[in-house]
């Protein structure tokens, strides 16, 4: 029983979580219990096979944690993207691109993939995007003609893509873990001048997956309007502008809303790509020009500002303890053996790294179910990252595996996040049957995807490769 401890504690705390407790307080309560019953039977005498020595290298991981300067863009990105939707940039965005394209059959829906790819890349939230794409599309979509099965497979698709298009939240905590991993990786394996994969070569690794998915959506949301009009019918643009209430000329709407967060955030990702800024400076170029964004457009006053800065804080308060227990969490598991565990596990697997890959992918998947990015990345990646990459794995083209697998989760029905989060902001007239049709054909492209990425890995290494070389 006792040699079983690890895979006890795992479900125990994912049983804990199922019951809604807060993720950072049941990652490190259920690891301090479990570390107490180890300490209590190592002291009657019972051997628990429980190594104390892990819990004295606890001081150190939060200080690491403390001075990471990495992290650092987490709260920089939480605020840039707070704040471009607290000024309404986001919806001069939208009623731009719905100018443009509205006309079109499947315009509106092109033209939410294209602010969906937009938000994803300045938020980098699954349900901020979600929401926000929810409350100001959904209802001229639907008003529109638009089938509500396509409506909000679209939004829900798109706001997915916060996952995968840089610069994202999820990738910058994905890359400093995975950095972790393949270091510790790469020192199990003997080699002790490790080489190092950094936030900015996974921003790189996926572009060119990211683009393609949106490519991908796009696609079918054209062959869907031309198969069957009266899914994506045109709307009449003059009509279109009068209910959006815009006065001005189609140019002015597009210099004034599609411009500015375009060079914004290819300002911020230009500058990590080109190797001119770490991602942590380009995070705070990109939250100076947000707030110069908000001021131009007359949105920032001092509530608004409050709102923004309490809502940074909110998340970067609750991305930090969420990791303090995740750290709390694997030294505990590690002190147990559960390292050592997993790795047998792997080695004696049939189909060696394959096989191994796909078992750490499905259960991925599984938990993206009951656990947001954070958790996954902060628990799961630190147990099972080091041992794939010492099977020799490329960590890059492994994040970009996790991430769209975690993308793909999240669209799952029933259980997936971004399905509840439309929930919760549709009209009651749409159905919940309507919202798991409309999202089955993005979760099929990506599949698709993965797949692609599985056969032709070159699509997440190649521009890393060459921006590296």
């Amino acid at each position: 029983m006792l040699e079983f401890m690890p895979v006890i504690l795992f479900a125990v705390i994912c049983m804990v979580l199922m019951f809604g407790f807060p993720v950072a307080l049941s990652l490190a309560g259920t690891a301090l219990l479990f570390a107490g019953m180890g300490l209590g039977l190592e002291a009657m005498g019972i051997d628990a096979n429980f190594d104390s020595g892990y819990l004295a290298a606890l001081p150190n991981r939060l200080y690491g944690i403390m001075t990471n300067q990495t992290l650092l863009a987490v709260p920089l990105f939480v605020l840039m993207g707070v704040l471009l939707e607290k000024s309404k940039v986001a919806e001069t965005l939208l009623d731009a691109m719905a100018l443009l394209f509205g006309s079109l059959r499947g315009g509106l829906g092109i033209s939410v993939t294209l602010v969906g790819m937009l938000m994803a890349a300045s938020t980098g939230i699954v349900g901020a995007t979600v929401v926000t794409m929810g409350l100001m599309s959904l209802p001229t979509m639907l008003k529109r003609g638009y089938s509500t099965s396509l409506a909000t497979g679209t939004i829900c698709a798109t706001g997915t893509l916060g996952q995968i298009i840089p610069p994202s939240i999820a990738l910058v905590l994905l890359g400093d873990v995975l950095s972790s991993a393949y270091q510790q990786a790469q020192l199990d394996m003997g080699i002790f001048s490790p080489k190092t994969v950094s936030v900015g070569d996974l921003f790189m690794g996926a572009l060119v997956p990211g683009l393609l998915l949106v490519v991908m959506y796009m696609i079918y949301v054209a062959i869907v309007a031309w198969l069957r009009p009266q899914m994506a019918p045109a709307a009449d643009r003059e009509e279109l502008m009068a209910e959006l209430g815009h006065t001005s000329g189609l140019g002015m709407l597009l210099l004034k809303g599609l411009v500015p967060p375009v060079v914004l955030i290819v300002a911020v990702l230009g500058s990590i790509l080109s190797g001119f800024a770490t991602p942590t400076e380009a995070s705070s170029v990109g939250a100076f020009g947000a707030l110069v964004l908000a001021l131009a457009y007359r949105q920032l006053d001092m509530k608004t500002l409050k709102e923004v800065l309490r809502s940074t804080a909110n998340v970067t308060t609750m991305v930090f303890m969420i990791l303090i227990g995740a750290a709390l969490f694997s030294l505990v598991f590690r002190a147990y053996g559960g390292e050592h565990m997993v790795t047998e596990l792997f080695e004696g697997m049939p189909g060696g790294v394959v096989g191994a890959t796909l078992i750490v992918m499905l259960v991925i998947f599984l938990l993206g179910f009951i656990l947001d990015f954070i958790e996954i990345t902060f628990v799961v990646v630190p147990i099972v990252g080091p041992i794939l990459l010492a099977m020799g794995l490329d960590p890059i083209w492994l994040g970009i595996m996790i991430a769209i697998n975690l993308q793909t989760s999240f669209l799952t029905p029933p259980f997936g996040f971004a399905l509840f989060y439309l929930r919760g902001v549709a009209p009651p007239s749409v159905p919940t049957s309507a919202i798991y049709r409309g999202v089955i054909p993005f979760i099929l492209m990506q599949l698709g995807m993965l797949l692609m990425l599985t056969f032709f890995p070159q699509l997440a290494t190649w521009l890393p490769a060459q921006f590296g070389s």
